[in-house]
């Protein structure tokens, strides 16, 4: 009599935890993205002032007092003295003061950052009955006029990358690790290339160095894939919740693909100078518009994400080898008594297990 609300109690509770999973992704995502991008402001932006007399001293000077932490300000001698340093990433405007002021910029290196910069010049220039004049030394490709096509890019690649993770994770259980570890690498390869067609045909994000768009995209895709295979032995159908804080929450808003870190909170900002996707996206600015320049820097901080998962999985296949060696031992002594009982358990984890792919597909 009392049977027939036990089976929908059950139901109910385990519908209201799998909903668990996807309130948590709203909460982190809505902290995630707001947090990062909802009032961008500038700090320390650093910004040049060519001239090396008293009047470019005191133009400097001004700005620095005005901006109250703002601009980071400094003078350089000359024009080719400011342009290197634009094209080495070391400033984000700089500005030549005189009857006809010009503002030189490098958009490739972020175009919110040169906006920021542009504006406050512009008003600069107009204190002084002066037309502004704008100098793009680094312009994107004619493909992403706003210099943030590399951002989706890292978007599509991620997603590409980690909703695999829950596929070989879950529906690869049954095979030995390192088969998993050839399947993530496999996948991240199609996943670079992939990405790497959006980037040059597609969508000629980039009109040269494909090849190393390529090779930059699929070594941070075999990075998430590694991590993300080796977290599933031990998150299971958490997995999917682990990856998206790592590789969307805090990948995405701290890549400098919309706004670099001098226009974030200090958080997200001091996340860019390790996490692996401002890696992928500062290495294929410097290595498509800055002639390499950081590039190594980036590559090495793929390299190390890279080798934290194969770190990972490593472990993760000598956690499993022991599990099974314990289950293998405990199944033989109790093999009469438990045949039933191991059918259910069994089919409980195939639940599971197309549950948490359904809602990697899902998110």
């Amino acid at each position: 009599m009392s049977t027939g609300p036990q089976p929908t109690a059950g139901a109910l509770r385990h519908v209201l935890g799998h909903l668990l999973t996807p309130l948590l992704m709203c909460l982190g995502m809505g902290l995630a993205y707001l947090g990062a991008f909802h009032a961008p402001q500038s700090h320390d932006l650093r910004v040049d002032v060519v001239g090396s007399g008293p009047a470019a001293q005191v133009l400097a000077q001004t700005l620095q007092d005005k901006g109250a932490g703002a601009l980071d300000v400094r003078t350089v001698p000359d024009r080719a003295t400011a342009a290197t340093a634009l094209r080495q990433q070391d400033s984000y405007g700089a500005y030549i003061p005189g009857d006809h002021p010009e503002l030189l910029v490098a958009s490739a290196s972020s175009d919110t950052s040169a906006m920021a910069v542009e504006k406050v010049f512009t008003t600069v220039a107009a204190g002084q009955d002066s037309p502004l004049k704008v100098t793009d030394l680094a312009p994107t490709a004619s493909g992403d006029p706003t210099g943030q096509g590399v951002f989706f890019l890292l978007v599509a690649v991620s997603i590409g990358a980690y909703a695999s993770v829950a596929v070989i994770g879950a529906a690869g259980a049954a095979l030995p690790m390192r088969i998993r570890a050839l399947l993530a690498a496999g996948t991240s390869l199609v996943v670079s290339l992939i990405g790497t067609l959006f980037a040059g045909p597609v969508f000629h994000l980039v009109d040269h160095g494909l090849a190393g768009v390529w090779a930059l995209s699929w070594l941070y895709a075999a990075g998430i894939l590694l991590i993300g295979v080796g977290l599933h032995t031990y998150l299971r159908r958490w997995t999917t919740l682990g990856v998206m804080v790592l590789f969307v929450m805090l990948n995405f808003t701290s890549s400098g693909g919309i706004y670099r870190p001098e226009l974030q909170p200090g958080f997200f900002g001091s996340l860019h100078a390790f996490w692996n996707g401002a890696g992928l996206v500062e290495g294929i600015r410097g290595h498509v518009y800055f002639d390499g320049h950081g590039l190594g820097g980036n590559v090495l901080v793929l390299a190390l994400w890279f080798l934290a998962g194969v770190l990972l999985v490593t472990l993760a296949g000598r956690s499993e080898a022991r599990r099974n060696a314990v289950a293998a031992a405990v199944a033989s002594s109790t093999a009469a008594s438990s045949t039933a009982a191991d059918r259910a358990g069994e089919k409980r984890a195939e639940d599971e297990d197309e549950e948490e792919m359904e809602e990697a597909v899902a998110v």
